[in-house]
């Protein structure tokens, strides 16, 4: 069954559809409530903007595909409780000015319909959070710094929700696998190499060190930071070695985590050193863009890649979240770059928009009546199996972020799919986009789901 799963896994990402699924439409995985009002003739508008062609375009484009399959699915099944859904969204291109205009339009075009905003960045996060309150606009995200989820305190629960856990908590809980595996990371010493933005920080704070000293895991006080226009990072990786790391850790995406691991084997350290990173790293754009170079062994330079994914991921097909977006993923006729952790989970976020708008609109009566402050309660007194399973939706006693997290690493199938390629000769190749060959990138899950360490302060 494992290389079954993997298997189809595979032909979906080379472009190929998955056998049965397309003449036999499976029902929506997840448990919905019952609507009690009738929107019939009414819109139910999914407002998103962020980062859609600058450093995170990557990971951000297939949001919006997404999104876009998704509205053209349930406007084919009659809509949410009758009611047309849409989206309206802007790219801000990464500018801090430009997240600002986006809102100051929305909120000016949308007065009476925004009480629901989708954001994609932390920074966003912390530029919005204020104005959120103020407005009385929920916002929904993947993940959120300590300052946009709660405040500079870290103790002051906000308006946003993050599915996923704080960076900082993913970084604990690796520093627990680290520590409860000593015959892949003996005398662990971690060096951070990472983006100088809010998502690049998080977790080099002294609560983080001090709770992995106390694991037995020694990391590094002084970071090594690069933007994510850089293309040379020599520096800070030989800075990070010098200081005696033996893992690198990283809070960056696409480019970032493939320009370390290219610079690992460029200074022949790939074997010697081990690399990991948030729940972004383990991610077919990672996966694609770590093939520009390769180790001595022939395999991709993020081959053995450490990271979080506290979400089911593609390859999980016995799970129905992930067969049914894989099915809507072929339908559209969606490519292999798309296949990624954005496209995934936002078929959760969107699924996550309809439940939390169903059950308030029963409460209160109408849509229209609908307010951002109702949107609240309904977000805080959920305990929702995302998708039917996908990730847990649950925010009570003033948790903003996710706390469920496990362990995987990035490898790449072999030929027979019976597990991780060990060099080029038994590696499964793939046709790209360009007429090329591509390794094909697989996640596997080490772990179990397990709480993360709560270590905001």
């Amino acid at each position: 069954m494992k290389n079954l799963c993997l298997l189809l896994a595979l032909l979906l990402l080379a472009g190929g559809a998955l056998p049965g699924m397309a003449q036999d439409m499976m029902e929506y995985p997840s448990d919905l409530t019952e609507c009690e009002i009738d929107l019939t003739g009414e819109t139910l508008n999914i407002f998103h903007f962020g980062d859609l062609s600058g450093p995170y375009a990557f990971i951000t484009q297939p949001l919006v595909s997404a999104i876009t399959d998704a509205v053209s699915y349930w406007n084919s099944h009659g809509g949410v409780c009758g009611a047309e859904l849409a989206q309206i969204y802007e790219d801000t291109g990464g500018s801090r000015e430009a997240a600002q205009s986006a809102y100051d339009r929305f909120t000016s075009q949308y007065p009476d319909d925004l009480d629901l905003l989708v954001l994609y960045s932390s920074d966003d996060g912390e530029l919005l959070r204020e104005q959120l309150a103020e407005d009385e606009i929920v916002s929904f995200i993947s993940a959120g710094s300590i300052a946009s989820l709660y405040g500079e305190d870290g103790n002051t629960p906000g308006w946003l929700y993050a599915s996923n856990p704080l960076y900082i908590n993913q970084f604990g809980s690796f520093c627990q696998f680290v520590a409860a595996s000593p015959e892949t990371f003996p005398d662990p010493v971690i060096g951070f190499v990472t983006w100088p933005n809010a998502f690049g920080r998080a977790g080099t704070e002294p609560a983080a060190r001090e709770y992995c000293a106390s694991l037995g895991v020694n990391v590094l006080e002084e970071p090594q930071f690069f933007l994510p226009t850089d293309t040379d990072i020599l520096t800070q990786v030989q800075n990070a070695i010098d200081g005696g790391a033996n893992i690198i850790y990283t809070n960056s995406l696409a480019t970032g985590p493939a320009l370390i691991a290219g610079t690992l084997v460029d200074l022949g350290m790939e074997e010697d050193i081990k690399l990991a990173g948030v729940n972004w790293v383990m991610d077919t754009t990672v996966g694609i863009l770590g093939q520009r170079v390769l180790k001595s062994n022939g395999l991709p330079s993020v081959d053995g890649m450490f990271g979080s994914m506290p979400f089911l991921w593609w390859t999980e097909l016995a799970n129905p979240a992930v067969q049914f977006v894989y099915q809507q993923f072929t339908l559209n006729q969606r490519g292999p770059a798309e296949q990624n952790i954005a496209y995934l989970v936002t078929w959760g976020a969107v699924d996550s928009i309809i439940e939390t708008t169903v059950r308030t609109v029963n409460r209160v009566g109408s849509l229209d009546a609908v307010t951002g402050a109702d949107i609240r309660e309904t977000v805080e007194s959920m305990d929702y199996a995302v998708l039917g399973g996908l990730y847990q939706y649950r925010f009570e006693e003033g948790m903003r972020d996710g706390t469920m997290n496990r362990m995987a690493v990035l490898k790449y199938a072999n030929m027979d799919m019976s597990g991780a390629a060990t060099g080029p000769d038994d590696a499964l190749l793939i046709d790209n986009d360009a007429g090329g060959k591509l390794f094909a990138p697989i996640v596997v899950p080490l772990t179990d789901f397990m709480e993360v360490p709560q270590l905001r302060g």
